[in-house]
């Protein structure tokens, strides 16, 4: 039980992904064989539509879109500011954050007991984890969106196009910049409004007794 306790936000969150992700491959792959039964194009069963350009496409422009708004945001909140804000470090004061990792700490990570390139490394080790998700998840996208619309194209009867030629498309650009203003403006959000709204409880607000200009969680 207490495992659980300890563990039970990521729990939650992979349970709900896991539903949703279900949910999203059930329902789109009903909505796909509706369109290849009004195109004339081939139906899918389960397996093969977790592989088509269909499933690949709307899955990874989501998963591009949030691991570049989280690897932008960790970066641009290590030396861009909010005051105010209890998503941003005080301007007016050094932060734990920023200080040098101490090797003599007890329990401290073995990079940081190991130090020299290997703690550099590790310094910024989630901001290089981030952003090479971010990339994996924009060449799957790249490549989804590709099969999808060489799929269309060729119940159409016109050309398709290689993937170098696809990148200039601005099909696939389309889909990144949809889904790109939409974390951007929520991380606008929660950045302005945790200025002057609370609440009790989460760490990603200030406590609701805190003045407006008090700035970090």
């Amino acid at each position: 039980m207490k495992w659980l306790k300890n563990n039970s936000l990521s729990l939650v969150f992979f349970i709900l992904f896991i539903i949703t992700i279900v949910g999203q491959a059930i329902t789109g792959l009903k909505q796909h064989n509706q369109e290849m039964q009004d195109e004339g194009g081939q139906q899918l069963d389960m397996g093969q539509y977790i592989m088509s350009g269909h499933f690949l496409q709307s899955t990874f422009e989501n998963w591009e879109s949030e691991f570049f708004q989280m690897a932008l945001f960790l970066i641009l909140t290590m030396f861009l500011y909010q005051k105010g804000s209890s998503e941003s470090k005080d301007p007016d004061k050094e932060e734990e954050v920023d200080r040098e990792p101490n090797p003599k700490r007890k329990d401290a990570p073995w990079p940081v007991r190991k130090g020299g390139i290997v703690l550099e490394i590790y310094k910024h080790s989630l901001c290089y984890t981030l952003t090479l998700l971010f990339i994996l998840s924009f060449l799957a996208h790249w490549y989804g969106s590709l099969k999808d619309y060489n799929e269309e194209q060729t119940l159409k009867g016109m050309p398709t196009e290689t993937a170098m030629q696809y990148l200039g498309n601005s099909r696939l650009w389309f889909e990144s910049f949809q889904n790109w203003q939409s974390e951007f403006l929520s991380i606008f959000a929660i950045v302005v409004l945790s200025i002057f709204l609370r609440e009790k409880g989460s760490p990603q607000s200030k406590p609701v007794d805190a003045p407006h200009s008090e700035t970090g969680g």
